[in-house]
């Protein structure tokens, strides 16, 4: 189904778990949502589009492979073929698709529950491109990815925020456990 040169790639690169890649890409998304609720109409979604190529491609282009949400979770975009950053072009074209249902998506949740026929045909576009993932065992492409010719692979160098989420949450634990056990020897 790959080319020897596509199944090389991962060989030399890891595989970025899906629920990595979908807390970068909410991260990304809410930002860029945020910064367009100040605007309404046709210019929200303008501001939107703008924000997306913006933090999706000239970011992207200039910080190694990375936008926000994808130097939060320590992973990059690379070029299947050449192994390495993509350039304007194949970025721009990747996050064209991706922004569009992704504007669609915000449309769709602006609406919220009280539409929920047309939430769920607006949010669906995003839904499947992103959902090709599932499907592709070997290079997790998306079908945005596909189109580009891109892959996301893991990179060290980021925030590790689900790293040290996980590891705050331990902390958490541990201290509730150690509190619930204080009070357990008073009380006896």
């Amino acid at each position: 189904m790959y080319s020897d040169n596509e199944s090389a790639i991962y060989r030399r690169f890891s595989k970025v778990p899906i629920d990595r890649r979908a807390y970068a890409f909410v991260l990304d998304f809410v930002t860029i949502w945020f910064v367009s609720l100040f605007f309404r109409g046709i210019l929200q979604g303008l501001i939107f589009i703008i924000c997306w190529l913006t933090l999706r491609v000239i970011l992207v282009e200039k910080n190694q492979g990375q936008s926000l949400g994808s130097w939060s979770f320590n992973m990059k975009v690379i070029n299947v073929e050449l192994s390495k950053i993509p350039g304007l072009i194949e970025l721009t074209k990747r996050e064209c698709i991706l922004g569009i249902v992704a504007l669609l998506a915000m449309i769709g949740l602006r609406m919220g529950f009280h539409n929920g026929l047309s939430m769920l045909l607006l949010t669906m576009p995003l839904l499947v491109d992103c959902g090709i993932v599932l499907g592709d065992q070997e290079l997790n492409q998306a079908f945005h990815d596909r189109i580009a010719g891109t892959i996301v692979v893991q990179t060290n160098r980021g925030f590790s925020l689900d790293l040290r989420l996980k590891r705050l949450q331990f902390i958490i634990q541990g201290k509730i456990r150690n509190s619930r056990d204080r009070d357990k020897y008073r009380d006896d």
